[in-house]
Protein backbone atom coordinates (compact mmCIF):
# COMPACT_ATOMS: atom_id res chain seq x y z
CA UNK A 1 0.00 0.00 0.00
CA UNK A 2 1.10 3.51 -0.75
CA UNK A 3 2.29 6.32 1.79
CA UNK A 4 -0.57 8.29 0.69
CA UNK A 5 -3.37 5.66 0.60
CA UNK A 6 -2.32 4.59 3.60
CA UNK A 7 -2.51 7.89 5.08
CA UNK A 8 -6.12 8.42 3.83
CA UNK A 9 -7.10 4.63 5.31
CA UNK A 10 -5.64 6.05 8.55
CA UNK A 11 -7.10 9.21 8.40
CA UNK A 12 -10.75 7.76 7.13
CA UNK A 13 -10.78 4.80 9.92
CA UNK A 14 -9.99 7.29 12.86
CA UNK A 15 -12.94 9.89 11.56
CA UNK A 16 -15.54 6.94 10.99
CA UNK A 17 -14.93 3.44 9.97
CA UNK A 18 -12.61 2.39 13.02
CA UNK A 19 -14.04 5.00 15.49
CA UNK A 20 -12.41 5.01 18.73
CA UNK A 21 -16.12 5.46 19.94
CA UNK A 22 -18.52 4.00 18.30
CA UNK A 23 -16.49 1.02 16.58
CA UNK A 24 -13.51 0.39 19.51
CA UNK A 25 -16.06 1.51 22.03
CA UNK A 26 -12.80 3.22 23.70
CA UNK A 27 -13.00 6.54 26.09
CA UNK A 28 -16.49 6.36 27.23
CA UNK A 29 -15.92 7.57 30.65
CA UNK A 30 -14.98 10.72 29.44
CA UNK A 31 -18.66 11.38 28.00
CA UNK A 32 -20.13 11.51 31.16
CA UNK A 33 -17.15 13.66 32.69
CA UNK A 34 -16.70 16.44 30.47
CA UNK A 35 -19.69 16.97 27.70
CA UNK A 36 -22.15 19.07 29.72
CA UNK A 37 -20.64 22.13 28.19
CA UNK A 38 -18.78 22.71 25.06
CA UNK A 39 -16.06 24.66 26.39
CA UNK A 40 -14.82 22.14 28.63
CA UNK A 41 -15.60 19.49 25.71
CA UNK A 42 -13.06 21.34 23.45
CA UNK A 43 -10.30 21.31 26.09
CA UNK A 44 -10.42 17.31 26.77
CA UNK A 45 -10.64 17.05 22.86
CA UNK A 46 -7.68 18.80 22.06
CA UNK A 47 -5.70 17.80 25.09
CA UNK A 48 -7.07 14.17 23.79
CA UNK A 49 -6.09 14.70 20.22
CA UNK A 50 -2.41 16.43 21.05
CA UNK A 51 -1.50 13.77 23.89
CA UNK A 52 -2.63 10.77 21.46
CA UNK A 53 -0.79 11.93 18.36
CA UNK A 54 2.41 13.02 20.24
CA UNK A 55 2.77 10.32 22.07
CA UNK A 56 2.15 7.66 18.96
CA UNK A 57 4.75 9.33 17.70
CA UNK A 58 7.13 9.14 20.29
CA UNK A 59 6.70 5.59 20.82
CA UNK A 60 6.77 4.90 17.20
CA UNK A 61 10.37 6.42 16.86
CA UNK A 62 11.31 4.28 20.18
CA UNK A 63 9.98 0.98 19.27
CA UNK A 64 12.90 -0.94 18.17
CA UNK A 65 14.71 0.42 21.51
CA UNK A 66 12.06 -0.70 24.32
CA UNK A 67 12.49 -4.03 25.15
CA UNK A 68 9.01 -6.25 25.50
CA UNK A 69 8.91 -6.97 28.74
CA UNK A 70 9.15 -3.40 29.93
CA UNK A 71 6.98 -1.90 27.12
CA UNK A 72 3.68 -1.13 28.48
CA UNK A 73 5.26 0.64 31.64
CA UNK A 74 7.46 3.19 28.96
CA UNK A 75 4.04 3.34 26.83
CA UNK A 76 2.25 4.52 29.91
CA UNK A 77 5.82 6.74 30.96
CA UNK A 78 5.59 8.92 27.25
CA UNK A 79 1.86 9.52 27.90
CA UNK A 80 1.80 10.78 30.54
CA UNK A 81 4.53 13.83 29.79
CA UNK A 82 2.40 14.59 27.31
CA UNK A 83 -0.64 14.95 29.59
CA UNK A 84 1.18 16.77 32.38
CA UNK A 85 2.34 18.95 29.42
CA UNK A 86 -0.96 19.52 28.85
CA UNK A 87 -2.27 20.25 32.59
CA UNK A 88 0.74 22.62 33.34
CA UNK A 89 0.02 24.71 30.16
CA UNK A 90 -3.99 24.62 31.28
CA UNK A 91 -2.71 25.78 35.06
CA UNK A 92 -0.63 28.34 33.60
CA UNK A 93 -2.80 29.89 30.79
CA UNK A 94 -6.29 29.20 31.98
CA UNK A 95 -6.65 28.71 35.33
CA UNK A 96 -9.92 28.85 35.58
CA UNK A 97 -10.50 26.28 32.73
CA UNK A 98 -7.89 23.84 34.86
CA UNK A 99 -10.33 24.54 38.26
CA UNK A 100 -13.36 23.31 36.83
CA UNK A 101 -12.34 20.89 35.06
CA UNK A 102 -10.62 19.42 37.99
CA UNK A 103 -8.76 15.85 38.14
CA UNK A 104 -10.46 15.31 34.53
CA UNK A 105 -7.32 16.71 32.60
CA UNK A 106 -4.96 13.87 34.76
CA UNK A 107 -7.14 11.62 33.95
CA UNK A 108 -6.53 11.51 29.92
CA UNK A 109 -3.82 9.17 30.97
CA UNK A 110 -6.30 6.51 32.06
CA UNK A 111 -8.40 6.98 28.62
CA UNK A 112 -8.33 3.51 26.51
CA UNK A 113 -7.85 5.40 23.01
CA UNK A 114 -3.95 6.95 24.22
CA UNK A 115 -3.12 3.03 25.06
CA UNK A 116 -5.03 1.36 22.30
CA UNK A 117 -3.60 3.04 19.85
CA UNK A 118 -0.26 3.08 21.23
CA UNK A 119 0.01 -0.82 21.41
CA UNK A 120 -2.15 -1.73 18.23
CA UNK A 121 -0.58 0.67 16.18
CA UNK A 122 2.37 2.67 16.76
CA UNK A 123 4.00 0.31 18.39
CA UNK A 124 4.13 -1.65 14.88
CA UNK A 125 3.72 1.85 12.37
CA UNK A 126 6.47 4.04 11.34
CA UNK A 127 6.12 7.46 12.89
CA UNK A 128 4.50 9.69 10.27
CA UNK A 129 1.47 7.32 9.92
CA UNK A 130 1.67 6.85 13.76
CA UNK A 131 1.38 10.32 14.42
CA UNK A 132 -1.59 10.64 11.90
CA UNK A 133 -3.48 7.41 13.27
CA UNK A 134 -3.32 9.66 17.14
CA UNK A 135 -4.51 12.21 15.72
CA UNK A 136 -7.32 10.87 13.89
CA UNK A 137 -8.50 9.05 16.79
CA UNK A 138 -8.52 12.18 18.76
CA UNK A 139 -10.31 13.87 16.30
CA UNK A 140 -13.10 11.12 15.44
CA UNK A 141 -13.19 11.01 19.29
CA UNK A 142 -13.77 14.34 19.31
CA UNK A 143 -16.68 14.92 16.92
CA UNK A 144 -18.29 12.16 18.56
CA UNK A 145 -17.76 14.23 22.32
CA UNK A 146 -19.10 17.73 20.50
CA UNK A 147 -22.21 16.17 18.87
CA UNK A 148 -23.23 14.85 22.50
CA UNK A 149 -21.64 18.29 24.14
CA UNK A 150 -24.07 20.51 21.97
CA UNK A 151 -27.30 18.42 22.35
CA UNK A 152 -26.90 18.38 26.33
CA UNK A 153 -25.15 21.85 26.73
CA UNK A 154 -28.42 23.00 24.23
CA UNK A 155 -30.96 21.40 25.83
CA UNK A 156 -29.84 21.39 29.49
CA UNK A 157 -28.87 25.48 29.62
CA UNK A 158 -30.26 27.06 26.24
CA UNK A 159 -26.90 27.93 25.55
CA UNK A 160 -23.61 27.21 23.47
CA UNK A 161 -20.02 27.72 24.87
CA UNK A 162 -21.96 30.05 27.61
CA UNK A 163 -23.88 32.17 24.71
CA UNK A 164 -27.68 31.89 25.30
CA UNK A 165 -29.49 30.42 22.22
CA UNK A 166 -32.99 29.68 23.60
CA UNK A 167 -35.18 32.60 25.26
CA UNK A 168 -36.11 33.86 28.72
CA UNK A 169 -39.23 31.34 28.35
CA UNK A 170 -37.08 28.06 27.74
CA UNK A 171 -37.34 25.45 30.29
CA UNK A 172 -34.24 22.94 30.70
CA UNK A 173 -34.32 19.93 29.97
CA UNK A 174 -32.87 18.79 33.52
CA UNK A 175 -32.02 15.27 32.14
CA UNK A 176 -29.55 16.48 30.07
CA UNK A 177 -27.81 18.46 32.40
CA UNK A 178 -27.37 15.01 34.29
CA UNK A 179 -24.34 12.57 33.51
CA UNK A 180 -26.73 9.58 32.81
CA UNK A 181 -27.86 11.19 29.43
CA UNK A 182 -24.13 11.09 27.86
CA UNK A 183 -24.75 7.44 28.39
CA UNK A 184 -28.46 8.17 26.43
CA UNK A 185 -27.17 9.75 24.05
CA UNK A 186 -23.93 7.72 23.14
CA UNK A 187 -26.12 4.49 22.69
CA UNK A 188 -28.35 6.46 20.60
CA UNK A 189 -25.08 7.20 18.22
CA UNK A 190 -24.11 3.65 18.62
CA UNK A 191 -27.41 2.68 17.10
CA UNK A 192 -27.16 5.04 14.87
CA UNK A 193 -23.46 4.80 13.52
CA UNK A 194 -24.15 0.66 13.22
CA UNK A 195 -27.70 1.15 11.38
CA UNK A 196 -25.15 2.76 8.78
CA UNK A 197 -22.87 0.72 8.46
CA UNK A 198 -24.84 -2.21 7.91
CA UNK A 199 -27.08 -0.42 5.30
CA UNK A 200 -23.81 0.58 3.77
CA UNK A 201 -22.73 -3.18 3.95
CA UNK A 202 -25.79 -4.74 2.97
CA UNK A 203 -25.87 -2.22 -0.27
CA UNK A 204 -22.74 -3.49 -1.11
CA UNK A 205 -23.53 -6.88 -1.16
CA UNK A 206 -26.69 -6.45 -3.42
CA UNK A 207 -24.57 -4.77 -5.91
CA UNK A 208 -21.78 -7.20 -5.42
CA UNK A 209 -19.22 -4.87 -4.45
CA UNK A 210 -17.75 -5.19 -0.89
CA UNK A 211 -18.94 -1.88 0.93
CA UNK A 212 -15.89 0.89 1.46
CA UNK A 213 -13.98 1.18 4.21
CA UNK A 214 -15.27 -1.75 6.36
CA UNK A 215 -14.10 -1.10 9.25
CA UNK A 216 -11.12 -2.78 10.78
CA UNK A 217 -10.69 -4.76 14.36
CA UNK A 218 -10.07 -2.32 17.13
CA UNK A 219 -6.66 -4.05 17.79
CA UNK A 220 -5.93 -4.27 13.99
CA UNK A 221 -2.72 -2.64 13.06
CA UNK A 222 -3.31 -0.95 10.42
CA UNK A 223 -1.56 -0.76 7.07
CA UNK A 224 2.56 -1.19 8.63
CA UNK A 225 3.62 -4.27 9.41
CA UNK A 226 2.62 -6.24 12.18
CA UNK A 227 -0.53 -7.46 13.23
CA UNK A 228 -3.16 -7.57 16.00
CA UNK A 229 -1.67 -6.62 19.47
Amino acid sequence: MSQPSASAKVIRDGLWYNNPIFVQVLGICSTLAVTNNMRNTMIMVLGVTFATAMGSLTLSLLKDLIPRKVRMIVQVLVLSFYVIIIDIVLKAWAPAVSKQLGPYVGLIITNCILMGRAEAFAASNPPGLAFLDGAANGLGYGWVLFVIATIRELFGFGSLFGLRIFGEGFEPWTIMVMAPSAFFLVAIGLWIANNVKFRAQKAGQQSGKPAAGNPQPAGNAGPGQGGKA
